[in-house]
């Protein structure tokens, strides 16, 4: 670790991954900021207030960083937003509010901080997608959306910022023990709704899957060695060893002999 030790930006560090990777990052030695748009007890970093849905909250967090070191070396950006529920009956309003978190604060985060990096001809921004980025699963087709959009502008922004010396990855967790199953977002069904049942099992099956998943910390040690990279892969996976398989199977075999697996592993 360098005399002056790096600067790392982290959005969503209240709770979950986001808080695990910056009290981790910092005991490892680099001054973190961590954003959240309340502050949460008992943290072991500096606390910045940001609202990733709202420009204006972006841009006065980010200056405030810069006033106090001068410079940011890692933007981390892990704010995110579950949401569960048919997508027939999924509305406008949760889907843009989805989506408004999970892509469109991202961008908004990266057009603050690109200017930043490209001035000093140096940076990395690691993004936290999820491996359900990788395909279209039931209940969960908004989530998996917005995700994966989150991995095709990860590529897009690596090919246009080479050229300026910033680094840009993406990180995708399989399900981890977070307090997502307390603040993802939920369809209010109709009352005569066709897919009822269906829908109250599989929810149970993945709240029970976060709750039995691995602690926010395996993540942490990931971003911590994903930093220390010279030049970073595109995409990183950290996940059960089922689901990280189900990534290779559904390049390997046939599409519609794949979604019969994931409704056979659903229940449906």
């Amino acid at each position: 670790m360098p005399n002056s030790p790096q600067v790392i930006l982290i959005t969503g560090a209240s709770s979950g991954i986001g808080r695990s990777t910056a009290e981790y990052l910092t005991k490892k030695g680099f001054r973190v900021f961590g954003t959240s748009r309340s502050r949460p007890e008992g943290i072991e970093f500096e606390w910045v207030s940001m609202d990733v849905t709202s420009e204006d909250s972006v841009r006065e967090a980010v200056d405030s960083v810069l006033e106090k070191v001068g410079h940011i070396d890692v933007l981390i950006n892990n704010a995110g937003l579950g949401i569960i529920g048919p997508l027939e009956e999924t509305t406008d309003e949760l889907i843009h509010k989805v989506f408004d978190t999970n892509v469109l604060g991202m961008l908004r985060v990266c057009r603050s901080i690109i200017p930043i990096f490209r001035k000093q001809r140096s940076g990395l921004i690691l993004n936290i997608s999820s491996i359900a980025a990788e395909m279209g699963l039931p209940f969960r087709g908004v989530y998996s959306a917005s995700k994966a959009s989150l991995e095709i502008l990860t590529e897009s922004l690596s090919i246009e910022l080479r050229e300026f010396n910033i680094r840009v990855c993406s990180l995708l967790p399989g399900d981890i023990a977070t307090s997502i199953n307390q603040n993802r977002l939920v369809v209010n069904l109709r009352e005569d709704s066709v897919y009822a049942k269906r829908f109250a099992k599989i929810h149970r099956q993945i709240n029970e899957e976060v709750r039995q998943a691995a602690q926010p910390i395996v993540i942490a040690r990931k971003v911590a060695w994903i930093i220390g990279q010279k030049n970073p892969e595109l995409h990183y996976t950290v996940g059960p060893f089922i689901q990280k398989s189900a990534i290779l199977l559904r390049r390997i075999l046939p599409q519609r002999g794949f979604e019969r697996l994931l409704m056979w592993f659903y229940g449906m």
